[in-house]
């Protein structure tokens, strides 16, 4: 008993720490947060802090983990919906489903992808792009090469283009809805990915 109320006290501390973190991502920008203003809008003292996380970059990875889990996992599986498709239905886009939850801005993810000096946070999502780029287009192994462009090259190509596309899409202020921007990515995108394999050499 006395193991699952400190479970459960430690699972209240972190969400506090994380639902403050957030609030403040949507204030201003990551590297003009400080500790101090997290553990007061959080209501927990310093030891305290750092019983969870060593740093606020170890907050930030702990914060966007949990984030790219959820969006990455469920965009995997396509099991989870969110209320995100009203009708019922769910986008043949695997693009279309991770758009559509950052358009629901959990934890201010949108505030790190439209922010400066981000570096650690768009490393964890090219990485988790690039995840689902193999996973659902080039299944299990090593990804080949397709038209004489090797296969890492052309899933951290897509990534990439991905991410400068969200960013694109916030700074023009996400007119688009998600089907949309998903249309104009798959429309520049086909040609790549459904591009044949190169010929073997002679």
């Amino acid at each position: 008993m006395a193991g699952e109320k400190w479970d459960r006290r430690q699972r209240r501390t972190r969400a506090a720490v994380f639902g403050a973190f957030s609030e403040l991502l949507a204030e201003k920008p990551y590297d003009r947060i400080t500790i101090q203003e997290i553990i007061d809008q959080a209501n927990v003292g310093r030891s305290t802090f750092y019983m969870h996380f060593g740093t606020k970059d170890d907050l930030l990875r702990a914060l966007c983990g949990g984030l790219f889990d959820h969006i990455i996992g469920s965009a995997l599986d396509r099991t989870h919906t969110h209320g995100l498709y009203p009708d019922g239905g769910r986008p043949v886009s695997i693009f279309c489903h991770i758009l559509a939850h950052l358009q629901e801005n959990d934890g201010n993810i949108l505030s790190l992808l439209s922010g400066e000096s981000n570096d650690l946070f768009l490393k964890d999502f090219r990485n988790g792009i690039k995840k689902v780029i193999r996973e659902r287009f080039f299944g299990e192994g090593e990804v080949e090469e397709l038209s004489g462009v090797p296969g890492d090259f052309l899933v951290n190509h897509i990534a990439g283009s991905f991410i400068e596309m969200v960013r694109w899409w916030l700074e023009n202020g996400m007119v688009q809805t998600p089907e949309e921007l998903d249309g104009y990515f798959r429309a520049v995108m086909a040609p790549l990915l459904e591009a044949p394999p190169s010929p073997p050499p002679r």
